[in-house]
């Protein structure tokens, strides 16, 4: 074969070469995503290929949407489709799409554990990423049995949620999350931790329990390791805490500015005016640096405290009672002043 009839024969083969590997390209490697930002989909259990297509659809080019589908109709995705949260990222071809969704290859979300005052809030807050239905956490968290299994019981469960942000998958089972925040919560009480509230004859759930009173006391990080020693110091004392937080909660009406004395009656082991020592569990999920404030407490001798009249969110502390009287004189005035009932 001379050169000039290889010319005739090769030219034209390497041309359709060309051409099928800048469709092959077009189709399946090029961007599927018409998008300049990374979107992501979800794909529910009940989910059937059509409703996949009309989930991409939206976000994908017309060559991508061509390519996946092409994919799709050469193989068995169809009848083994895999719930979960997919990232469509820009560049991403059809091609890897489809294999990421094939395969199960999920991408992860940040999951951010809230710290708030009730578990329906914790389980409305919690499921708002997740796939988990927030009745059904909500049901799991108040469950004896279930609570029971991971070490709690329904007043205590809050303090097995550690406030920190996770990496889960969208389509956790209640099952694994729980597993997981159980999990969480073990890594989250190291040796250090756990020898600190040892020191001070607390157990974690103690801890986490006197933790969510001084996270209601103060937002100011700060002070929380002073709130924390002065209601340490009531408990060794044998004092009653005389938390106004845990009578709004004993109440539930978290909206009270003050507290009179009428609201000091309600009959709850939640009320520490009517009780000594902790309340039997949390009333709220407590934030890292409210645990850490009471591991870490200031060790002083004051045993009273009132909200500073300047309204700075602080505190004034005192050694005696009637000192107490005259900084509650204080703050009650400023409240007067500004007609809050």
């Amino acid at each position: 074969m001379n050169s000039g009839f290889r010319k005739v024969y090769l030219v034209p083969v390497g041309i359709c070469l060309a051409v099928i590997a800048g469709l092959i390209y077009y189709y399946f490697f090029s961007s599927l995503s018409a998008r300049t930002t990374t979107t992501y989909i979800y794909i529910d259990s009940n989910d059937n290929i059509d409703s996949v297509y009309a989930k991409l659809e939206p976000i994908a080019s017309h060559h991508g949407m061509t390519g996946f589908r092409t994919l799709v109709r050469h193989s068995r995705y169809a009848d083994h489709i895999r719930p979960g949260r997919y990232e469509v990222a820009p560049g991403t071809g059809a091609f890897m799409v489809f294999r990421h969704l094939k395969n199960g290859a999920q991408a992860p979300i940040s999951l951010t554990i809230p710290s708030v005052r009730t578990l329906d809030r914790l389980a409305g807050e919690v499921t708002r990423k997740l796939m988990i239905d927030s009745v059904a956490l909500y049901h799991a968290l108040t469950d004896p049995e279930v609570c029971r299994r991971y070490g709690y019981d329904t007043l205590t469960i809050g303090c097995m949620f550690i406030p920190n942000t996770y990496d889960v998958y969208w389509n956790i089972s209640l099952e694994k999350f729980l597993e997981r925040m159980k999990e969480e919560n073990k890594n989250f009480w190291n040796d250090e931790r756990t020898e600190k509230a040892r020191d001070m004859g607390l157990s974690e759930n103690e801890v986490i329990t006197l933790a969510s009173i001084v996270d209601e006391e103060t937002s100011n990080d700060k002070e929380k390791p002073m709130i924390a020693g002065m209601y340490y110091n009531r408990l060794k004392h044998d004092m009653p805490l005389q938390a106004d937080p845990t009578v709004k909660y004993a109440l539930k009406r978290f909206e009270l500015k003050r507290i009179y004395n009428n609201h000091l009656q309600v009959n709850s082991p939640f009320n520490t005016y009517r009780n000594t020592g902790l309340p039997p569990g949390p009333i709220r999920i407590p934030t890292v640096a409210g645990i850490d404030a009471v591991l870490n407490y200031v060790k002083h001798d004051y045993f009273y405290m009132c909200a500073k009249e300047d309204f700075s969110g602080t505190h004034n502390f005192a050694h005696t009672y009637e000192e107490h009287l005259q900084n509650a004189a204080k703050y009650s005035k400023a409240l007067n002043e500004r007609n809050i009932r």
